[in-house]
């Protein structure tokens, strides 16, 4: 029976499913015809039915003919399919190397073949043939995506297949060139400003004043030329530059040496001029990119001059220069006019909220004494946030005692949480003796009043700064908040009360303290602002109380002292011991004594904070900047003085990468002088 079925063959249409159908349902449609022409009429059915065979006969060779087209066309496509297969694989312009289960080669095709010249592949390890291309299979075998990868001299897109033992390469150098094009042709922007040229030509003659333009222009544009950009003189002392993202980049790898060199020449003329460049990179909009470039400068010129910041958009600024310590020209105009802004933004505002940093000094609880008295001489309330619970040194406890006797100056201090709760909309923040709201002592007032923000401070702006301020004062050349406060009250109304004892001392010791006892970043208006406490109350006797020692922090600061150890010859370290915690001040206190040290131009003191933070006290001669090694480590301050903390580390930790910043310094530093 199986071999007779076996010799009936179906026609080829009845494989196919649907035609089958097709056959079936037009067999019994004729059918039901055929025998409902017999019902009625024989004569008419045999004509019925000799109708539908012919008409069956038609459909069923046509739907032959379409199955045995169908089927040639599909064995025809199949075979073009499997065939244009091969070829992609042999022909296309993408690399396909197969390998077996010992990472032996067993196919590649010719056009991978072409990269490894008449090399034999075939049967041998990808390692003995090219190592480099068996690391980047073996590292990225397990990428879901392709990788960009170096091979041949060439960049590659590679895609490995562990499933299929398959590498795909292709070859995107060109594509690699034009995006690289695409970057180092990126359209930069530079404002450079000349920092001290006001101060420093106002008592030039004009031939002089032509002579020292001159130079520095003629200076500027040689270099531009250098390093294939271009300047443009805007007024007397700015100038624009353009160039191109390569360009900054060889500018960068340069570290800006034009600031030393016109620096140190017009120093020898006695001219000692410095100048400032905020650049900027990454945006199409040449506004936005000119705005930016300006923001730069301004940071620059915020941290108190002589060097460059370099910023694109959501980026971290980079700095170079900053080697000197900033030359005093703030001007009283500057300080009268601030003071006016402020009496303005007083009378505008329901209630006055003034806070100093976390771990407050005298400089910081007595700047807040003095804006207090502003706003009182103005007839506005003003709040002194404090935060009481936090340890803080025994000079400001002993202040905290006095104030004690000044009921309507101790009725003034509240905490954070209370002045939250005060602040409204019509409020106004006063930040002093920092700009990082992240090291405010007032900070979640701060997220409240963002845009009601005053910042007065003496420290070189960094990085980290309010978004809208709506006054900013920031006087690097300074020596304390406590000065830039005392001119201002200069210029308040006189008739108002005057400042009480307790005010003028704490801003005088505030003064002092900065000062390391008016020896330290001092200048003229130094000694008017503390010759003005002084006549207002200022009690020296007072302050000497405030500044004396107890026994046990002048224990802990000579054993700290002892455990000093010399790094690089002229640098000085000293590290707590893991798990003893230590006062920030009298950490400070061993940093400035280190400087008494014969040949020591820098000192730094690691110490474990009761907040269980590990804090950085930094000192410095002016030789070396320490504001930069602890900008790097997340804190900032000035050239000579600086300080950060850091959390989540030990002592041991910190210590060790401090080191590595200072010695990667020293070989920066050896490879210039070889240069």
């Amino acid at each position: 029976m199986r071999q007779l079925l076996a010799r009936f063959r179906l026609p080829v249409f009845m494989q196919n499913t649907r035609l089958r159908w097709i056959a079936f349902y037009g067999l019994a449609l004729g059918l039901l015809g055929v025998i409902t022409a017999f019902m009625l009429n024989w004569i008419f059915g045999l004509i019925v039915l000799i109708a539908a065979v012919v008409v069956l006969v038609v459909i069923f060779n046509t739907l032959q003919e379409i199955s045995i087209d169908t089927q040639e066309f599909i064995a025809d496509l199949s075979y073009r399919i499997k065939r244009g297969e091969q070829e992609a694989l042999i022909e296309m312009p993408m690399g396909v190397l197969i390998f077996n289960d010992h990472q032996r080669v067993a196919w590649i095709n010719p056009y991978l073949q072409a990269y490894f010249g008449d090399t034999e592949v075939l049967g041998k390890s990808i390692a003995s043939v090219d190592q480099t291309l068996a690391d980047a299979i073996e590292a990225h075998a397990k990428d879901e995506t392709y990788s960009t990868i170096t091979w041949a001299d060439k960049q590659f897109y590679l895609l490995v297949q562990p499933e299929l033992n398959v590498v795909y390469l292709m070859d995107v150098s060109h594509y690699a060139q034009i995006e690289r094009d695409y970057h180092n042709e990126q359209l930069v922007l530079g404002i450079i400003s000349l920092d001290n040229y006001d101060e420093v030509t106002q008592s030039m003659s004009d031939s002089d004043i032509s002579t020292l333009r001159n130079y520095v222009t003629s200076t500027l544009t040689d270099w531009t030329k250098d390093f294939n950009t271009y300047l443009r003189r805007l007024n007397s002392d700015h100038y624009l530059l353009v160039g191109h993202l390569s360009d900054l980049e060889n500018l960068e790898a340069d570290k800006f040496k034009i600031l030393d060199t016109i620096r140190e020449t017009t120093s020898k003329q006695n001219y000692p001029l410095t100048l400032s460049m905020g650049l900027a990179y990454g945006q199409k909009d040449i506004n936005r990119l000119a705005s930016l470039a300006q923001s730069n400068l301004d940071l620059a010129l915020g941290r108190g001059g002589d060097q460059v910041v370099v910023k694109a958009e959501n980026e971290e600024a980079r700095f170079y220069g900053g080697k000197t310590n900033p030359m005093e020209k703030r001007t009283r105009v500057r300080a009268r006019m601030i003071s006016q802004a402020l009496q303005e933004l007083f009378s505008q505002s329901d209630q006055i909220f003034v806070a100093g940093h976390r771990t407050p000094d005298m400089d910081s609880l007595g700047a807040c004494l003095g804006i207090r008295r502003i706003a009182q001489m103005n007839g506005k309330k003003c709040w002194i946030i404090l935060d009481e619970a936090q340890q803080s040194h025994s000079d400001i406890q002993r202040l905290l005692q006095s104030i004690d006797n000044y009921s309507e100056v101790k009725d003034a201090i509240i905490t954070p949480a209370d002045a939250a709760n005060r602040a409204t909309d019509q409020s106004l923040l006063i930040m002093v003796d920092h700009s990082k709201p992240s090291m405010s002592m007032a900070e979640s007032v701060y997220d409240k009043l963002q845009n009601r923000t005053v910042i007065i401070d003496h420290h070189r702006r960094g990085e980290e700064f309010p978004e809208n301020p709506i006054l900013v004062y920031i006087e690097p050349y300074a020596s304390s908040t406590c000065e830039l406060i005392t001119e201002m009250l200069e210029y308040q109304p006189q008739e108002a009360n005057a400042m009480n004892k307790i005010e003028a001392t704490a801003m005088l010791s505030g003064i002092e303290i900065d000062t390391k006892n008016f020896t330290n970043h001092t200048g003229t208006r130094t000694f008017d602002a503390a010759s003005y406490l002084r006549s207002a109350g200022a009690d020296a006797e007072l302050i000497v109380q405030f500044n004396k020692e107890n026994p046990d922090s002048y224990m802990q600061r000579n054993h700290l002292i002892s455990r000093v150890e010399l790094i690089n010859e002229n640098v000085a370290l000293i590290a707590g011991e893991d798990g003893t915690t230590y006062d920030s001040v009298t950490a400070a206190q061993a940093a400035d004594s280190l400087l008494n040290m014969a040949g020591v131009e820098a000192s730094f003191v690691i110490t474990q904070r009761a907040d269980n933070r590990v804090g950085i006290s930094a000192r410095s001669t002016g030789e070396v900047n320490v504001q930069v090694i602890m900008e790097q480590m997340g804190g900032g301050g000035h050239l000579q003085n600086a300080a950060t903390q850091i959390e989540n580390q030990s002592v041991t930790e910190v210590r060790q990468e401090l080191l590595n910043i200072l010695n990667n310094q020293a070989a920066e530093a050896t490879q210039d002088a070889k240069e």
